[in-house]
């Protein structure tokens, strides 16, 4: 059966859910984005995620065509119409169709556009037993270009340090700011943990502020953890007890090995083992409030 995508107030099937090759989004990665999980028919962390795509819109000028409550209810008929109860869904705003030159007061018709799907980012045996990660040449846009906070259409950034991570033969692959320091991986925010104590970057590090980093840091609280975002580098990704990645279609993904060294003892740690369970059990806290 074909799957049913959502496209400005309309659910049609895949083979007819079409993008003008004159729409900004194509020709020029002009949009943003989000990736939110459904579970047990719910979207996560709802307001976080549909906050960010209008802080993002507003960022890039890009006035979405529809009100927030117009879009939750789109995810919620997209779920509904491709019988899931649990789904990644992407949500897309473009710019809309243009010309062929840069001129964004030349675009008309934003489009909102819908994707549910089943999704499953790492094998069940990757959380298990960890990923290994390298560090990218690549570095992470700093905030004055293009701020990765906003979560736009334009991924080659990410892209380009994800290649080498496949060149390396590893899952993901680091990416440093201009400074030099930890910014995050090319598609989840990083902590480590280092004598009982997380840290993560922070926010002015270049990093996108993801949603399960925060949900990770709303955990550590409730659990008596000390996390604290602070900035830091390779050696203290080298020197780490443990290592752990969070994004919204990874979850939370252990890491136990980068640029060729272990992390700790090669294994997950008993800090990131004790995180990922309580995740679990939010994420089922959350569904039924």
């Amino acid at each position: 059966m074909s799957i049913k995508i959502f496209m400005n107030g309309q659910l049609v099937d895949r083979e007819d859910a079409k993008v003008s090759v004159f729409d900004h989004g194509f020709l020029y990665g002009d949009g943003v984005f989000e990736g939110i999980r459904v579970y047990n028919g719910k979207i996560f962390r709802e307001k976080q995620h549909i906050d960010r795509l209008w802080d993002s819109a507003k960022t890039l000028d890009i006035t979405i065509p529809m009100t927030k409550e117009e879009v939750i209810e789109a995810i919620y008929a997209t779920v509904r119409a491709n019988n899931f109860t649990d789904a990644y869904i992407r949500l897309i705003v473009t710019r809309g169709e243009g010309t062929l030159g840069l001129d964004a007061n030349l675009c008309h018709d934003p489009l909102v556009v819908v994707i549910a799907q089943a999704l499953s980012l790492y094998s069940a045996d990757f959380y298990e037993k960890g990923i290994k990660i390298v560090t990218a040449s690549t570095i992470r846009n700093p905030s004055d270009s293009i701020n990765p906070r906003v979560k736009s259409l334009n991924y080659l950034n990410n892209i380009m340090a994800k290649i080498e991570a496949y060149y390396a033969g590893c899952e993901e692959a680091l990416m440093l700011n201009h400074k030099g320091d930890v910014a995050e991986c090319t598609g989840d925010n990083i902590f480590i943990v280092k004598n009982g104590k997380l840290r993560t970057p922070p926010i002015n590090a270049c990093i996108l502020e993801g949603v399960t980093r925060n949900v990770v840091l709303e955990i550590c609280q409730e659990l008596g953890l000390e996390a604290s975002e602070t900035a830091f580098t390779r050696h203290d990704v080298y020197t780490a007890d443990e290592c752990f990645l969070t994004g919204s279609a990874a979850e939370l993904i252990p890491v136990v090995g980068v640029d060729g060294r272990a992390i700790g003892d090669g294994k997950p740690g008993p800090i990131t083992r004790r995180i990922l369970s309580a995740f679990g059990d939010f994420v089922k806290k959350d569904g039924q409030r």
